[in-house]
């Protein structure tokens, strides 16, 4: 496991806020993702916003994955009849199943049992990184600097060694 703590990549990042209600003026955990990613010297290469609809967002998906290394989706991961980005992306990854779990684990320890509504998750698609998180800032915040940002390089090093 230190292998990978040798090696750093300069990778580009997509932001997609799914949502019907925000636009790039009220977009707050759009803002707040790319903020953290650009305070930590992180490329962002394009950023989006597209309705809770599972076209749209697979359609995000395909044209962020063209621009960029890792895309990191935010809103939609509920469980109200609007949230679809996990059935939008599920199809298309090579799942990372721990994602979801240390998401959940470390929002419990901020918010309690109702971290377990949250559908959170990352995988793999033609050899980008995704992740799908809740569209809250302070969940936007926990998924980029507590688990994205500490162990992107060790993901990358992992689906790229030979």
């Amino acid at each position: 496991m230190e292998e990978h703590k040798r090696h750093s990549y300069r990778l580009k990042f997509s932001v997609v806020t799914v949502s019907t209600t925000r636009n790039e003026k009220n977009d707050e955990s759009g803002r707040l993702i790319m903020d953290i990613l650009e305070k930590n010297g992180i490329e962002v290469s394009h950023y989006s916003i597209v309705k809770d609809d599972i076209l749209e967002i697979r359609n995000a998906l395909f044209s962020s994955a063209k621009r960029s290394d890792v895309i990191i989706f935010n809103g939609g991961t509920g469980i109200s009849k609007n949230d679809v980005t996990p059935e939008a992306l599920t199809p298309f990854l090579r799942h990372i199943p721990g994602f979801g779990e240390m998401f959940r684990l470390l929002s419990y320890q901020e918010i309690g049992v109702s971290a377990m509504m949250s559908r959170a998750i990352a995988g793999i698609f033609n050899g980008k990184v995704v992740f799908a998180i809740p569209g809250s800032p302070s969940a936007c915040r926990l998924a980029v600097e507590r688990i994205i940002l500490p162990e992107i390089n060790h993901i990358w090093y992992e689906i790229n060694k030979e």
